[in-house]
């Protein structure tokens, strides 16, 4: 015989691993999904203490004898000068004239409003336009292949095979479609895009035309000064081209992109008082759920109930139980790692994002003694609203780096070092990383001038020789 331990993770505990990393809507949605599986919950309305009042309140009113009220009585009489068979003739008609139709009523979604895709957009323009039967059909396969940004993926020659038409008439009908609202929508490049757009201008020919076809290289690296020398013209017209060509749309589809747009609701409050900071959980919306009083009573005078009746009602009870321990123990854990959080990131609260401290999950974990693991779980898809805004859990652990001092400096305040650094230098003479490396040591951070540039490249940041404006 062989003994070993094993660890056996039991269904209530998967429930309570599962509920700790569910965001706020998903939570409430397996709250509302529990409650109409399990007729034994219930949501609680007001506190039991609110419900005995209520009730010993209701039972001294049934108790009490009923005052003796004055008998009213009420004298009828129809008045003589009044047609009522008439008035009942012409009553009876005109209700019988307009009956109720509910087909002529407007379904819900008619009573809406639905925002309009890029798709359906030029679909409707299709459908208007004077292009015959075949390239409609054509017109159809190739809007339905545009991308989010409006651009067309898929060759000529694709579309040409599949629909079964020349190439000529596919090129032909991508023109008409090209001209559509937004203008430059199917183009196949960015300087297909751009082009379309300046025709459609009537800037056909002109240096702005000039620059898109032959110069796109040296406009997106600002070499203004050679366009110029190339064309021989005066910079003072390349930076004018420069004008127009900024107030073009390189992405025309995104103007009808249908994603909604998704708002954010804390789980929990973060508030300065005086010089501490109060936290406060949001249990706005979240249902305060209870164990049905009738199920616990028919339990207990169970002598009449089946023995799979009685089984039914113990499990629904004890799953009930748990999940309302579950949701409790979730609230708890989540309000101790945001406690924990605050305590140490009392810097950053105070003075912003510069002064981040560097924080890692085995802190918090070892702060209000959990695992590593659950505090994992608790800070996913968790926002707090704090005084400098709100802010996923997950934003508050983030790596160190050393300073010169020997002191330890958080990532994400290097990178706000770094975006300040950007935008206070000057556009003709911007920075370069090793510069940006420089004026760090200064401020006593020690960085790396590969580190300055995998920093600015995740935030999106270009680099200065494309940041460089000489005009």
């Amino acid at each position: 015989m062989i003994l070993s331990q094993q660890l056996i993770m039991t269904p209530q505990l998967q429930q309570a691993i599962k509920l700790l990393q569910l965001s706020r809507l998903e939570l409430l949605d397996t709250i509302t999904q529990e409650m109409e599986e399990n007729p034994v919950l219930e949501e609680q309305t007001a506190s039991p203490a609110e419900d005995d009042m209520r009730a010993e309140g209701d039972k001294d009113e049934h108790d009490k004898e009923p005052p003796d009220l004055p008998e009213v009585t009420v004298e009828e009489r129809a008045r003589d000068d009044v047609d009522w068979e008439n008035y009942l003739s012409e009553y009876n008609t005109g209700w019988a004239e307009t009956p109720y139709d509910p087909k002529e009523t407007p379904t819900f979604e008619g009573t809406t409003s639905s925002k309009t895709n890029l798709y359906s957009h030029l679909m409707w323009q299709l459908n208007m336009s004077s292009l015959d039967a075949a390239q409609r059909e054509i017109g159809s396969y190739i809007i339905g292949n545009l991308n989010e940004d409006g651009y067309l993926d898929t060759p000529l020659e694709d579309v040409s095979r599949v629909m079964g038409h020349p190439v000529e008439s596919v090129l032909e009908t991508l023109a008409v479609i090209q001209n559509f609202d937004p203008v430059g929508v199917a183009a196949r490049d960015t300087r297909e895009c751009l082009l379309i757009q300046v025709k459609f201008q009537n800037l056909g020919g002109t240096l702005v035309e000039k620059i898109i076809t032959d110069y796109m290289k040296d406009l997106e690296n600002r070499k203004y000064d050679q366009i110029a020398k190339s064309l021989s013209v005066p910079v003072t017209d390349v930076l004018a081209s420069v004008a127009i060509l900024q107030g073009l749309e390189p992405k025309p589809g995104r103007c009808y992109s249908d994603e909604e747009t998704i708002y954010i609701t804390p789980d929990i409050y973060v508030f300065k008082v005086g010089d501490d900071y109060e936290i406060v959980q949001n249990e706005d919306g979240l249902p305060k759920l209870r164990i049905n009083a009738y199920y616990k009573d028919v339990l207990r005078g169970g002598d009449s109930l089946s023995d799979n009746a009685k089984i039914y009602i113990q499990e629904k009870l004890r799953s009930a139980a748990w999940l309302i321990k579950s949701i409790h123990q979730r609230q708890r854990t989540i309000y101790r790692v945001t406690e924990s959080i605050v305590r140490f990131q009392k810097d950053f609260l105070d003075n912003g994002i510069t002064q981040l401290k560097p924080l890692v999950l085995r802190d918090v974990a070892e702060n209000i003694d959990m695992h590593e693991s659950t505090v994992s779980r608790v800070t996913t898809n968790k926002y707090v609203h704090t005084p400098q805004g709100i802010f996923e859990l997950k934003f508050f652990f983030n790596s160190s780096i050393r300073s010169i001092e020997g002191d330890a400096v958080a990532s994400e305040s290097v990178k706000e070092q770094i975006r300040k650094i950007v935008k206070m230098e000057k556009p003709t003479k911007p920075y370069s990383d090793q510069d940006i490396s420089d004026i760090l040591r200064k401020l006593n951070i020690k960085i790396a001038r590969r580190t300055v540039a995998k920093y600015r490249e995740m935030m999106g940041i270009l680099p200065s020789r494309k940041r460089k404006n000489m005009y």
